[in-house]
């Protein structure tokens, strides 16, 4: 995704209306009216998409950021369906009980692998596996901390990891420049998440009787199916990285098209593939990117006063959970090259902040890609897997849920100890 630039004045704080109205009916309609929220949902999106575009157009005289949207999500689409697709038709079957130490070794695999993959590959690749490995004990949690670890904290350590580095990226963030300056950020948010998940896990564990650990898992053997949808990944990788606009997307949906089509029958059944998770995907971010311009619009032309790597740290972080991580990186990077008198457009000036500015960019680059996890549109593979796991009927948390049960009581102390570890006056890191 990429950011459209501000328009010359302030767009009116009221046009943040229909997005704010769009966050409430994700967060409250599965729980207030549950089945009319699963069957119009898609009305719901695009009526409030459409009422922001004519508010939009109305007040700005100009349809560009409204058509710069649509390419953003174009691009965004195309990717969350091919990886789906092509992901979709990788059949691992897991060896064994999922034991407390078997899930961490999963999860810090996966943390691994969203740096080669991205973080929405590895959370397609591996969450049905995750599922399957876990059938007679899954709980909500197990959703979440899949969610924490490999969806979103485990991709910082290279552009490809997470939309909001690759956004950096291309605008002139050396490729290796993440590696050498959010490692330890990575190291200790990985390992302090799976040790937290451990304890939650090694209780669940012990309450599982012993007989139906054995059972369900005596017979399991490791096995991997339709692997030349590796071909297919790599042709998606390479589409991201080496394609323009147009031709990647042509890519995807190629090398989607010929994963299809040349992947057997019983590997999708096995699976459980179904095309719901991927539609559901499709219409509420087709609402979310056309409502939530007008309030990344109003953040950069009123960006908060920010003086410190802490505070970008914060400041970032608290809007990535609710505008999406990746806008809301490139948002604050302009902010903080502003301030030195820098220019968003010159690859020199960027590289140049990246380096005499390291912790600032350090502070964005953390906070955008960490507090995505804090809801589940704040990253995009986060409500892909919600709705995967739904569809393999297993429970997981509502918006509300998900965020007042998990992210508020769990992850945000986590993620202030972090700021206070790296950007503090305090910091032991950095």
């Amino acid at each position: 995704m990429i950011l459209a630039s501000a328009p010359a004045a302030s767009s009116p704080p009221w046009l943040i209306a229909p997005f704010a109205l769009l966050l409430l009916c994700i967060a409250l309609g599965p729980i207030a009216f549950s089945h009319f929220w699963h069957r119009r949902y898609p009305v719901i999106a695009v009526a409030l998409a459409a009422v922001s575009a004519a508010c939009q157009v109305f007040t700005g005289g100009t349809f560009a950021p409204l058509l710069h949207a649509l390419e953003e999500y174009a691009g965004f689409i195309a990717l969350i369906a091919s990886l789906y697709i092509v992901s979709g038709g990788i059949h691992i079957r897991v060896k064994g009980e999922a034991t407390p130490f078997v899930n961490c070794v999963f999860l810090a695999i996966g943390a691994v692998l969203a740096n080669v993959i991205g973080t929405t590959g590895a959370s397609m690749l591996l969450i049905r596996p995750w599922i399957r490995m876990n059938r007679y004990r899954i709980t909500a949690f197990h959703v979440v901390f899949f969610i924490f670890v490999v969806s979103n904290v485990g991709g910082c350590l290279t552009p490809i990891g997470d939309p909001p580095l690759y956004m950096g990226y291309l605008k002139g963030v050396p490729f290796w420049w993440v590696l050498a300056h959010c490692w330890q950020g990575w190291l200790v948010a990985v390992a302090g998440l799976i040790a937290i998940f451990f304890a939650f896990d090694r209780a669940n564990f012990l309450r599982a009787p012993k007989n139906v650990r054995d059972t369900e898992t005596a017979h399991e053997t490791w096995r991997f199916d339709g692997l030349h949808n590796l071909l297919f990944l790599a042709v998606i990788l390479f589409a991201v990285l080496m394609l323009p606009l147009g031709w990647r997307e042509g890519a995807m949906a190629a090398a989607a098209l010929g994963s299809w089509f040349t992947t057997k029958r019983d590997i999708h059944q096995s699976n459980d593939f179904g095309w719901e998770p991927v539609k559901e995907v499709a219409w509420l971010f087709i609402g979310i990117f056309i409502t939530m311009t007008p309030a990344l619009h109003y953040l950069q032309s009123s960006p908060p006063p920010l003086t410190s790597a802490h505070a970008y740290y914060w400041a970032t972080g608290a809007l990535s959970g609710m505008l999406d991580n990746a806008p809301t990186y490139l948002a604050f990077l302009a902010t903080a090259l502003g301030q030195q008198h820098l220019a968003m457009e010159n690859v020199a000036d960027i590289t140049t902040f990246a380096s005499a500015h390291a912790g600032t960019l350090q502070a964005i680059s953390l906070g955008a890609v960490f507090f995505g996890a804090m809801t589940y549109i704040g990253n995009g593979p986060n409500f892909m897997v919600k709705a995967i796991a739904e569809h393999a009927k297993v429970h997981t948390p509502s918006f509300l849920g998900y965020v007042v049960r998990f992210a508020l009581p769990i992850l945000l102390p986590f993620l202030a100890l972090i700021g206070i570890l790296f950007f503090s006056r305090w910091h032991i890191f950095g």
